[in-house]
Parts: C-alpha cells; structure tokens; sequence
C-alpha cells in the first residue's frame, strides 16, 4: 500500500537522520518534510519505531498515512 510520511522536526540532526531513514525504506521525498513509497503494514511499523527511536524526547511531529491507489488516483497536484 503506497504510504505518505510528513513531519516537522525542529532539530536538524534529527531531521536529517529521519529523511536517512525514510530512503531506507525506499520512500521518495515529495516535499522537503513529505516522503511517498510502497510499504507493507509491517514496514510500516518497523520505520514508525525506527523514527520514534531516533526522536526520542526530542521535540518533534512525525504522521505515517496508508493511503489505497482508489484515493491515490483521486489526487489533485498543481506544479510549476
């Protein structure tokens, strides 16, 4: 299932280890804070601990959304 991962980290280590880590699942950033990729619901919580593990007790904002090719296709996209 095709997954959306957002966030917004303040620290920039942090939030570079959390990009690191979205590439390693092979997600494909969308936007600077924003990744998409194929990841089975084992996965998906696999790289949510992974990333609360980087966190830590570091203030942070970190969203994992499944989202079915039905809603996927629905998209809307404005590009310039």
């Amino acid at each position: 299932m095709k997954t959306i991962l957002i966030y917004d980290i303040p620290d920039d280590k942090k939030r570079k280890k959390i990009a690191e880590a979205c590439k390693d699942y092979d997600l494909h950033r969308i936007q600077w804070s924003a990744f998409i990729g194929r990841l089975n619901r084992n996965l998906r919580e696999e790289l949510m601990l992974r990333l609360d593990k980087i966190l830590g007790e570091e203030e942070g904002d970190i969203k994992l959304f499944p989202i079915c090719n039905k809603d996927l296709k629905q998209k809307q996209e404005i590009k310039r």
